[in-house]
Parts: structure tokens; sequence; C-alpha cells
């Protein structure tokens, strides 16, 4: 994607922007709805803490963020951004980032 980024900037075409959060737990996952409106989805606390560092990528300017239990099994590349107070949360949460990625400036809401 930072390839695309970087061919298109030169071509003064829009820059496409994207937020990823990892995060390791248990979920649960299937079809839910029925009729005519039925959906393949995941749910559970794990789903919503990914959902909730996802929140972030735009406002710390950073393409990939993780929790700190997804950072325990890849800590050679992650670092630690901080620790942020997420919603639904009762404590601040560690969020770590790629070491080698620069934060860009953050999104302002549109």
């Amino acid at each position: 994607m930072a390839a695309l980024n970087a061919s298109a900037g030169a071509d003064c075409v829009e820059i496409l922007r994207f937020g990823v959060a990892l995060h390791v737990g248990e979920v649960l996952y299937g079809n839910v709805g029925g009729g005519n409106r039925l959906d393949f989805t995941c749910i559970g606390p794990a789903v919503n803490l990914a959902a909730r560092i996802e929140t972030l990528t735009g406002k710390l300017g950073r393409t990939v963020l993780t929790s700190s239990e997804f950072a325990q099994h890849c800590a050679p590349r992650l670092a630690s951004i901080g620790e942020f107070l997420l919603p639904g949360s009762e404590s601040e949460q560690p969020v770590f980032g790629l070491v080698d990625e620069a934060p860009r400036p953050a999104q302002q809401p549109a």
C-alpha cells in the first residue's frame, strides 16, 4: 500500500489511507440474523478491543496498532506507543505499533 500511495502521489491521485488493529483472543463467529438479512460476523470482547484500538490508527497517524497480547508474539517488530483509555475500558490499555513505521499526520475528523 505504501508503494501504491508513493506512485499515486506522483500522479496527483488521491492517497489511500487505512488502519489495522491486531489482537489475540477468543471470539464467537457465525451467521447472525435470518430471513432476508443474514450476515457472517465475529463478536466478543476480543473483537471489541481490536475495534477500539483500530480507532486510534487515524488519531495517532499509524497504519498498524496492536494490543499487548498480540505484541507478545511479535516483540522485535513492535514498540510501545503508549497507554490509552479506550471506550468500554476501566483502565488504560497499552498499545504497540510497528518499529519501522513513522507516524503520518493524524487524520482530521470529517
